[in-house]
């Protein structure tokens, strides 16, 4: 998987949208499968057209959140890759604190993508950061 660094300058060298969505097809392609009896309902994120995995997994003795995330539609599978490249194996209070709204901004993503898909993505992140949460204050109470 590229570094956001890399995915930003991609983004910046691709002028043409059409062949952003390809690049992002392709970024979701790079994702492993998530195994099917992960794939259940209480796993599944509201808010999303397509279908939309989530498992969150705190690894306590590195302060870190390893996060497997999967989806039926290609280019939703592309954009959970970019959510990967912010989220994953980032410790609870970064993942709460991560600003993914200027993420989107810079990408210019918000404003190509449709209403219904946009509304997925931040439902998306909103239930990682939500879980993440979850995870601060149960470190927290221990």
């Amino acid at each position: 998987m590229p570094t956001l660094e890399e995915i930003k300058e991609t983004f910046e060298f691709l002028d043409d949208w059409e062949d952003r969505y390809r690049y992002i097809i392709d970024l979701g392609k790079g994702l492993p499968e998530m195994p099917a009896e992960l794939r259940i309902e209480e796993n599944l994120v509201k808010g999303c057209q397509s279908l939309v995995w989530i498992v969150l997994r705190y690894e306590e003795n590195d302060d870190r959140v390893v996060i497997q995330l999967d989806s039926d539609a290609f280019i939703v599978r592309g954009l959970i890759a970019i959510l990967m490249t912010v989220f994953q194996h980032q410790s609870p209070d970064r993942i709460v604190a991560e600003d993914v709204d200027k993420l989107f901004s810079d990408l210019d993503l918000m404003s190509h993508l449709s209403v219904n898909r946009g509304n997925g993505l931040r439902s998306m992140v909103f239930r990682i950061k939500q879980e993440a949460q979850g995870l601060r204050d149960q470190r927290a109470i221990a």
